[in-house]
């Protein structure tokens, strides 16, 4: 579990193509506690597992399905990413809670200077945009954000100076693609909505089909009495 406060920027200095895998090489320095075999830590907004690790950099191993939904495969040596270890029971809850699992890619449609901020519109996956509304959070590359507006392809978020400065948010051109993860609260009310529009139509398909011997059965009705 992540909150998409970045922590730090690495490099990705290295890829090792493997069956169905990559191993991303990462140049970072995190703390101790944080770079352990078997830790967890955010890339760019995906969960990977340190599998190898130094004081100047740690390896990361991406599977199949990482490098399908994310942008993970699409990194070239050189490039920078956000990361952020996982959230410890106590540290502060800054962003939103983040799971590290990316629902999809987005493209940058356009930057605009905002002062010395920047308002940035992003178009998403169509699936994915009943899960967006004004005021709401949204993580981006790993980044917590706040939605301002939604059109009909996508949303855009306004990113302060201090952010710009402190991810990789403030290097994004237009047609970038980004890794998106859509608010967890989101996806369940969705998801629940879902179950009681099931059960409601259940409920009235099974009204629709209740008949008079249904009824006689049940006690609800004499023998013969619906069918005066």
């Amino acid at each position: 579990m992540f909150t998409g406060l970045v922590q730090r920027v690495g490099t990705l200095v290295g890829k090792r193509p493997g069956p169905e895998q990559e191993t991303l090489i990462i140049e970072a320095r995190l703390e101790p506690r944080d770079r352990e075999l078997g830790a967890s830590v955010s890339v760019n907004g995906v969960c990977l597992t340190i599998t190898e690790s130094s004081a100047e950099r740690f390896s990361l191993d991406a599977a199949f399905e990482t490098l399908r939904r994310t942008s993970l495969g699409r990194l070239a040596v050189g490039e920078r990413v956000n990361l952020e270890p996982a959230l410890r029971l106590g540290d502060p809850l800054g962003g939103h809670l983040v799971s590290g699992h990316v629902d999809g890619v987005g493209r940058v449609r356009s930057i605009a200077a905002r002062g010395d901020a920047r308002q940035i519109w992003i178009d998403l996956p169509g699936e994915l945009m009943r899960f967006c509304a004004p005021k709401g959070s949204i993580c981006i590359d790993g980044t917590s954000l706040t939605i301002n507006e939604v059109d009909d392809t996508g949303l855009s978020v306004g990113v302060i100076p201090h952010t710009l400065g402190a991810t990789t948010l403030g290097t994004l051109t237009q047609g970038a693609s980004v890794n998106v993860e859509v608010d967890q609260i989101a996806r369940y009310v969705a998801r629940l909505l879902e179950h009681r529009d099931v059960e409601a139509a259940t409920r009235a398909e099974a009204a629709r089909e209740l008949s008079v011997d249904d009824l006689v059965e049940a006690g609800y009705l004499d023998p013969g009495e619906g069918r005066r």
